[in-house]
């Protein structure tokens, strides 16, 4: 109401000065009188307070009470029986409130009329109890606003409220609607174990202090859209039993839902959250679709009842030990959320993020059968002890960490790690072994080792495999051999074997470097068989007989000669012809049926039993990067 209008109610106009303040006193008149409470003469006074009785209804709309006027008049309205006020109707509209206001343990039997008040010191309203309707709709509060136990069987309404002090509401009830839309708390609110027994309206409400709600139980519809928490916002074990609506909602520090209840919550958000979101230890009862934009969200031991979508933006994901009794998805949003009127929602809490695609940090624990991860970074995601990981589906473009690029050296030691997608533990396992080379990222805590890993790639392997994507499971087979080849707990003679298998072809999938070795084994071949497996001529062969005196069947016997070993100049383009047909065949599995010394012919066997193993696993390793 503006200072320069009268007021609808006949007041007291005391002190009015048609230059400076032309209504003066708003105070509406006392039956009977033509003045208010605060300016009745001292008899008239003590006579209207002699006339009431507990429960009577009173109207002081606009009337300045000081703290001794108050209590006299609560005191005029006390029940003998419990020594606490009881009040009919009550309208202190535009009232002021000097000093504390005592409504302690009040009871209001009727309609409680304190819109646009304004307490000056504590406003006191702790056990008090509202039968009718309660309005505080743009009141002031410039000190402590203490409800805590209060109890509010009409609605509600504190519509457009500034608490400027702390504002306690620890255990109050709300048994009808409860209105807090567009109310200010300039200070800490508190709401902790209040419970709202109908719908919650807390939508525009700006929060510049902490928000307790902590514990609390919102039997109806909570509505906190628009929504603005400048503080940390509290929500640990609070118990939402219908919709929890925050879309909209601005954290700018940390949100806390631990332990919090979402029995029927069908959406979360979007909402936008500057520090972390925490939902670790909630439960979420039926179908949700959480969405939102924020730094982090930690959802350790979570527990979701029934199918969820996560939608996220900018945001570094926990799920440690969460547990998942049906489907759920977990993927980035590429374009900023729209709200239903198609505005999009307001991100500038988080435009100094570069990047607005999600991370995973941690999968340890979970049961991931019913998981499904769309387009996230995965590069630092923690696998180890997740159960089922071979039935994690993995959809869109989810990257994974890489070896660390270049030639690096140990020593005298040239070091050079194959291209390939690595798990965030090979890089803390490898990065914590002594000499280990730069690029490889330390982790903190626990270390798992080669044992804990294998299985791990083992597993995701899998879920490539099964998800059709041959060539990228792959890399995680390369891993899982990796970690077999470094692992303690395996003979030596099969680490031996590996060593080999991945010296010659890295475990079947490096066509290139099975084609080096395949090439050395072929040169080294020719130059062996020039140099001692070639004979040094063309065996000659000799045929012998005798024939009969008087005629008849000859027989003759052809011997030839033993092929000669080299000599002289061994290293001829004749001799390189014929070494490299002898090769060549034996690439394939053929004789070439050259005459070869028996060095040489041990030579041949030699590079007819290697060289096509080896031009095999250069086939098989093309084969393993291009199938589908």
């Amino acid at each position: 109401m503006s200072t320069s209008q009268p007021p609808d109610w006949p007041h007291c106009a005391q002190d009015a000065d048609p230059a400076a303040d032309p209504v003066g006193c708003r105070g509406i008149h006392v039956p009977g009188h033509t003045a208010c409470l605060a300016h009745l003469t001292d008899a008239d006074r003590e006579a209207y307070l002699a006339g009431l009785t507990p429960s009577a209804s009173i109207d002081h709309r606009g009337t300045t009470f000081t703290e001794l006027l108050l209590t006299a008049l609560l005191d005029a309205l006390r029940a003998p029986a419990s020594g606490h006020p009881h009040l009919g109707d009550a309208w202190f509209e535009s009232a002021t409130f000097q000093a504390v206001a005592g409504f302690d343990s009040a009871t209001f039997q009727g309609n409680a009329g304190f819109d646009s008040a304004t307490f000056q010191g504590n406003a006191g309203f702790d056990s008090a109890t509202f039968q009718g309707n309660a309005g505080f709709d743009s009141a002031t509060f410039e000190a402590v606003a203490g409800f805590d136990s209060a109890t509010f069987q009409g609605d509600a309404r504190f519509n457009s409220a500034t608490f400027q002090g702390d504002a306690r509401f620890n255990s109050a009830t709300f048994e009808a609607v409860a209105w807090f839309d567009s109310a200010t708390f300039e200070a800490v609110a508190w709401f902790v174990s209040a419970t709202f027994e109908a719908v919650a309206w807390f939508v525009s409400a700006t929060f510049q202090g902490d928000a307790g709600f902590d514990s609390a139980t919102f039997q109806g519809n909570a509505w906190f859209d628009s929504a603005t928490f400048e503080a940390v916002a509290g929500f640990d074990s609070a118990t939402f039993q219908a919709v929890a609506g925050f879309d909209s909602a601005t954290f700018q520090a940390v949100a806390r839902f631990n332990s919090a209840t979402f029995v029927e919550a069908d959406e979360f958000g979007p909402l936008v959250c500057a520090g972390w979101l925490v939902l670790s230890g909630a439960r979420f009862g039926g179908p949700v679709t959480l969405s939102g934009a924020m730094r982090r969200l930690e959802c350790r031991r979570t527990r979701w009842s029934s199918t969820a979508e996560i939608r996220l933006r900018y945001a570094t994901v926990d799920f440690a030990h969460a547990v998942f009794e049906y489907p759920l998805t977990i993927a980035a949003e590429p374009d900023p959320f729209m709200h239903n009127n198609g505005q999009a929602l307001t991100e500038d809490l988080l435009s100094s993020a570069y990047d607005p695609g999600v991370r995973v940090a941690s999968l340890r624990g979970v049961d991931a059968a019913h998981l499904v991860l769309a387009d996230l970074d995965l590069q630092d995601c923690l696998f180890t002890g997740t159960v089922h990981l071979d039935q994690l589906r993995l959809e869109g473009a989810c990257a994974f960490n890489a070896a660390p690029p270049g030639v690096h050296w140990r020593r005298w030691k040239a070091l050079r790690f194959t291209e390939r997608c690595v798990l965030a533990e090979e890089h803390h396992w490898r990065a914590s072994r002594p000499g280990a080379v730069p690029g490889w990222v330390p982790g903190t805590g626990r270390t798992a080792g080669p044992m804990q890993l294998a299985p791990v790639y083992r597993a995701l392997r899998k879920a490539f495999e099964d998800g059709k994507h041959e060539p990228g499971a792959a890399d995680f087979y390369y891993g899982e051999m990796e970690m077999r080849r470094h692992a303690d707990g395996i003979p030596c003679s099969e680490r031996w074997l590996l060593t080999a298998y991945w010296a010659l072809s890295g475990y079947g999938l490096r066509a290139s470097r099975a084609l080096a070795w395949l090439g050395t084994a072929m040169l080294l071949t020719i130059v062996l068989l020039m140099a001692f497996g070639l004979a040094q001529d063309d065996p000659k062969q000799t045929a012998t007989g005798t024939v009969p005196a008087g005629g008849g069947k000859v027989t003759f016997e052809i011997d030839k000669d033993d092929p000669q070993n080299p000599s002289g100049n061994r290293f001829t383009g004749e001799r390189f012809e014929k070494a490299l047909n002898v090769t060549l065949n034996s690439v394939v599995f053929r004789s070439s049926g050259q005459d070869l010394t028996t060095a040489g012919t041990y030579i041949e066997m030699t590079s007819r039993l290697t060289e096509p193993v080896l031009l095999g696993l250069a086939v098989l390793a093309i084969r393993n990067r291009v199938k589908r």
